[in-house]
């Protein structure tokens, strides 16, 4: 193997798809002296807008300020180093993630505080748990428990370690649909045993809504009154029980999908600490999220036109054939872009060096490596073979894994930068 075609740490070179096959690797720091326009690299490319990310940053940090809650946003959304970096340096308390695996990331990446928002069960998660809080002295760590069992097998883990470490802190997850407690007596249970617990310590409550959220103001403002009851319900229990004698109480809730109204289940009394979970909002997308974002702001009261959160994220392609009036097969497909949350969407046409964006088309099915691009073709026109075509994912998380880098660029398609992604 040539030593073009080696991966290395820290650099970017044709082993990556849509890094140029005959440009020699370089550091990531260089990308920017490169001077590459968006058209001069191969397709399929993601690509992230500078200014919109820049901008969805900085927005959803105020919007936590000024409701008076924190961000910890969910990792398992980029698992990029660098967005990572830019989250926290612009306010975020900490960084939640899904694993341990992903915390050892976030940490290597500058997180001193974080959440891991499921649940551990494993004597190997355990000991990585225990050496990850040894190399980083000072981190604030917290996971989420949710069983008698749990708690059981951690304490068998704990008494094989020999007992000598200091106690984790945990959050009780209160649940619906997925993992957590359903009922109210089970979980204040729960937390009476979290009290003589030896390798536990209860650090606060933890939930997750995204899964009953519809996107009608109606149905999601009584949803969330009934998460805001239930959360109330155990926290008033608990403290007049002296169940929790760490300060401040720590309150978690999801929030992508509805973190308007989540926010205000966080921002509570003095000695309560709420973590905000939104993770999508970093470079938010074209189809799924923005349909809630869209009721959040009839919600918010945003002027019509108005930046809220704006798509930052792009797959770009190339037309390949154009077999039938109306049909245009495009160079990516399931293994370059998301399509859990419904198809990807047609954002940009680059005709003659212009980018435009198109109107009346739509994909309609991928396979592993092609789009089906398709229009009406008696009433608008189509992009001709070799054209480029940029697609916006419907669901931005499922689009990130699929990318091991992706171009950063500015408002005239230069690429001014660019982010690393590290799920494997």
């Amino acid at each position: 193997m040539d030593d073009n075609d080696t991966p290395r740490a820290g650099w970017l070179g044709p082993w990556l798809k849509g890094f140029p096959a005959l440009q020699a690797p370089l550091p990531l720091a260089d990308v920017a002296q490169r001077g590459w326009q968006l058209d001069e690299l191969p397709t399929p490319l993601a690509v992230v807008r500078q200014a919109a990310l820049t901008h969805n940053i900085e927005w959803m940090q105020q919007f936590a300020t000024e409701r008076g809650v924190q961000l910890a946003p969910h990792g398992k959304t980029t698992m990029s180093p660098q967005l990572f970096r830019r989250q926290l340096d612009a306010g975020a308390w900490g960084l939640t993630f899904a694993n341990v695996h992903q915390l050892r990331l976030g940490l290597a990446a500058g997180a001193r505080r974080a959440l891991i928002a499921n649940q551990l069960v494993t004597a190997t998660d355990l000991d990585e748990l225990l050496d990850l809080r040894r190399r980083h002295p000072g981190v604030e760590l917290a996971f989420f428990v949710d069983s008698q069992a749990q708690l059981d097998l951690i304490a068998s883990h704990w008494a094989a370690l020999g007992g000598s470490e200091p106690r984790l802190d945990v959050l009780i997850e209160l649940g619906d649909r997925r993992c957590g407690l359903r009922e109210h007596g089970p979980a204040l249970e729960l937390a009476r045993a979290l009290q003589t617990h030896p390798a536990l310590r209860l650090r606060g409550i933890g939930f997750y809504e995204g899964l009953q959220v519809v996107g009608e103001t109606g149905p999601d403002r009584a949803l969330m009154q009934q998460w805001q009851a239930r959360v109330e319900a155990l926290l008033v229990d608990i403290e007049a029980q002296g169940l929790i004698d760490l300060q401040p109480l720590w309150l978690s809730g999801g929030g992508s999908a509805l973190f308007d109204l989540v926010a205000p289940v966080l921002a509570g009394r003095p000695g309560r600490l709420g973590l905000l979970r939104s993770g999508c909002y970093v470079c938010h997308d074209h189809a799924h999220y923005g349909r809630y974002m869209r009721a959040m702001d009839e919600r918010m009261g945003t002027p019509l036109g108005a930046p809220s959160l704006q798509p930052a994220l792009e797959v770009w392609t190339q037309v390949l054939s154009a077999p039938e009036p109306g049909l245009a097969l495009l160079n990516a497909g399931r293994r370059d872009v998301s399509f859990d949350q419904g198809w990807p969407v047609p954002v940009w046409h680059l005709r003659g060096g212009e980018r435009v964006a198109p109107t009346g088309w739509q994909v309609t099915g991928l396979n592993d490596q092609h789009a089906y691009l398709r229009w009406d073709p008696a009433g608008t026109d189509g992009p001709a073979v070799g054209e480029r075509v940029a697609l916006g994912p419907s669901h931005p998380c499922t689009t990130f894994d699929k990318w091991a880098w992706m171009a950063v660029v500015d408002e005239q398609d230069r690429v001014v930068d660019a982010i690393t992604t590290q799920f494997s």
